[in-house]
């Protein structure tokens, strides 16, 4: 092997960008301690706009003849925790901003504070009635996306897979939830009013299968505490009583004359399950704070192991002459060889060598882990491009593009992702 030996300029060394790769974990982790205090924050605020959704819901189909004194105390309680979600933003928000992570993170946290901002308004148009209830649950819907999004967005950014993986189960149990919340408010207006025509029937068929969708993404990253809770939900006996109703609301045109008392008994059951559902986004959210705090001490310890390792390593052998070493590929020599200088001590550069090789390979297998958990959050980012191109193209509605693209699945016998990015593929080659 020809090797040339040019005087190297006084710059860092191999062993300074080991550190800096070992710091930017523990700096990416300590941000994911600080995120988790927010996803917390966020999930509280989600509940209660839920349970005030609800409320407000049953305030308006009644003519203001119900919930009016629990609407208020819910009202009070989102206050509260939209407070604490605020103080909790502000306490990161030198993190988000001085060193961004995602622009796509930066840009929903505008949505969802300029929804917030709207609330006090929507709030008044209820208790004055100048919004219908189904106005008014498409506002707080909306608003909810915004706060849910971003959580899926903060997933995207999370380089460790266990962090990733709670969080993709996370983000798919709040949007499952979400969607029996609007199922919740489907059923009321059906239920209430005698009788469900085919676009309340289909549009509850729809979020049956939409929630669906989203307990299997959970159940394929959530920790054993999490899953535990979530059969216990399927167990209880409130399940099989809101599965016939459920068959009631999707049976178009069989059932013409409902009692409307069955609206009660179908949202107490419904807000029931919205509890549990919370009891288990809560076990999730522990979950995830308790890996934060683990992966977070273990980076550290391995950083200070790290840093001492490499000072004991340059103390043994130190280069009197810092030496570039530049090789040509013409030998059969182990890669290990190429380290061997004047510049740098055989030991001490095969020393170096293996700890680079050591975090190549971690840093590999990491992003391997990650894979699944990022293909779940890119599913998810196709199908819904794919129906806003459904909407655009063919000026349908997004429960008529949600249908139209599991018709093309089921006719095709293919996947919903892999029809999704096919239509997405499609319509970027015709632009």
């Amino acid at each position: 092997m020809n090797t040339k030996r040019v005087p190297a300029p006084n710059s860092p060394s191999a062993g300074d960008y080991l550190i800096a790769s070992k710091s930017c974990e523990l700096m990416n982790l300590q941000y994911f301690l600080q995120m988790g205090k927010l996803v917390q924050c966020i999930s509280n605020l989600v509940h209660a706009l839920q349970c005030e959704r609800g409320a407000s819901n049953v305030f308006l189909g009644s003519s203001g003849e119900k919930f009016a004194q629990e609407r208020k105390h819910l009202v009070a309680t989102s206050d509260r925790l939209r407070s604490e979600f605020e103080q909790a933003l502000a306490e990161i928000h030198e993190e988000l901003t001085a060193h961004p992570v995602s622009s796509r993170l930066l840009n929903q946290l505008a949505s969802a504070l300029h929804g917030l901002e709207g609330l006090p308004e929507l709030r008044r148009c209820v208790v004055a009635r100048k919004v219908t209830a189904a106005s008014a649950t498409e506002d707080y819907s909306t608003l909810i996306h915004n706060l849910i999004a971003v959580v899926f967005e903060a997933a995207d950014t999370a380089v460790d897979p266990t962090i990733a993986g709670l969080l993709v189960a996370m983000v798919h149990l709040m949007n499952g939830k979400e969607f029996c919340g609007q199922e919740r408010a489907v059923g009321s207006a059906g239920f209430s009013s005698g009788r469900f025509d085919r676009a309340l029937s289909e549009r509850m068929a729809h979020l049956i299968e939409a929630q669906e969708r989203c307990f299997e993404v959970f159940n394929s990253f959530a920790d054993d505490g999490s899953l535990d809770l979530w059969e216990k939900l399927r167990e209880n006996p409130r399940e099989a009583e809101i599965e016939r109703l459920r068959q009631r609301g999707t049976a178009i045109g069989r059932y013409k004359d409902l009692d409307p008392a069955l609206a009660d008994e179908w949202f107490r059951l419904m807000s029931e399950r919205m509890d549990e559902l919370k009891t288990i986004e809560d076990s999730v959210e522990g979950c995830f704070h308790a890996r934060c705090t683990e992966r977070f001490a273990d980076a550290r310890n391995s950083l200070a192991h790290q840093e001492t390792l490499v000072a004991s390593l340059g103390a043994q052998e130190p280069s009197s002459q810092p030496m570039l070493v530049l090789c040509d590929s013409g030998s059969d020599q182990q890669a290990g060889e190429s380290w061997a200088s004047d510049g740098v001590g055989q030991q001490f550069g095969r020393s170096i060598f293996d700890l680079v090789q050591e975090q190549t390979r971690r840093l590999q297998q990491m992003t391997d882990e990650l894979q699944s958990a990022r293909e779940a959050l890119e599913d998810r980012k196709t199908q819904e491009k794919a129906v806003l191109l459904l909407m655009e193209h063919r000026r349908i509605s997004n429960d008529e593009a949600h249908r139209v693209l599991r018709k093309l699945a089921m006719d095709q016998g293919r996947k919903l992702p892999e029809v999704a990015r096919a239509l997405v593929s499609m319509a970027d080659v015709l632009k």
